[in-house]
């Protein structure tokens, strides 16, 4: 099983408070966007990377690229849009001709697990389309615009969608050329699908493949990341021994 990825790191990160863009921040030392190939790349399945910037990140970005290099796959920088939808489009239109399966991902989910990303790839092949997602945990509440609880939303059939999300590339191409015909606007690529009346399947994600969007987020993906390195470390030493 193949499949292309197109990284999504175009957008401006505005609640990070910060100059740079969240994928190109540092992640203890090394930038996140760095961290989320390098989760990606782990994937035998995954024959190319597609990473989507700014125009005006592109030197950015591919200084970083030849800083950390070699990936074991090879990767290619396109220039996204306005919106992360047009960013997506651009970088379906940089898929290889004979691409079947494409995985769309966050810059800013760096803690992809291989095992979730080629179960994505294996659901989308068999249905058309994947959603990585996890079960919703907390009582959810609708609120009124004045602050009052309207009601409490039954849990059972709620998930939090995360990425990658998942696609035969000539399904996700058709959803995103009717949504420019028909000016919609979504706020995931799961939900161009949708529209289309075509079903996806949930693939069970992970509380860690959360999404770093706020100052918090990131201090928290420090700790995550400096944790884990150090269980690695203790895991090797115990082998070694």
């Amino acid at each position: 099983m193949q499949a292309e990825v197109i990284i999504v790191a175009a957008g401006k990160g505005e609640r990070m408070g910060r100059e740079l863009p969240k994928p190109f921040l540092p992640l203890c030392g090394t930038p996140l966007l760095i961290h989320t190939l390098r989760a990606v790349a782990q994937s035998l399945f995954i024959t190319r990377i597609i990473i989507v910037v700014a125009p005006e990140r592109e030197a950015l970005c591919c200084d970083l690229l030849r800083k950390y290099a070699p990936l074991r796959i090879p990767v290619t920088v396109v220039h996204g849009g306005a919106e992360r939808q047009d960013s997506v489009r651009l970088g379906l239109a940089a898929l290889e001709s004979t691409s079947e399966i494409v995985a769309i991902h966050d810059a800013a989910r760096p803690f992809l697990d291989r095992k979730i990303l080629e179960c994505s790839i294996e659901a989308a092949a068999d249905y058309g389309g994947a959603l990585v997602a996890v079960p919703a945990r907390d009582t959810i509440k609708r609120v009124a615009e004045d602050g009052t609880v309207l009601e409490t939303i039954p849990r059972q059939q709620l998930w939090f969608a995360q990425t990658p999300q998942t696609f035969r590339v000539s399904l996700i191409r058709e959803a995103h050329a009717r949504a420019v015909a028909e000016g919609v606007t979504a706020t995931d690529d799961a939900a161009l699908i949708e529209r289309l009346g075509k079903p996806i399947k949930i693939v069970l994600g992970s509380q860690q493949n959360f999404k770093i969007t706020t100052p918090e987020d990131l201090q928290f993906a420090e700790a995550l990341f400096l944790n884990t390195s150090k269980s690695n470390e203790s895991t090797k030493k115990t082998g070694d021994e």
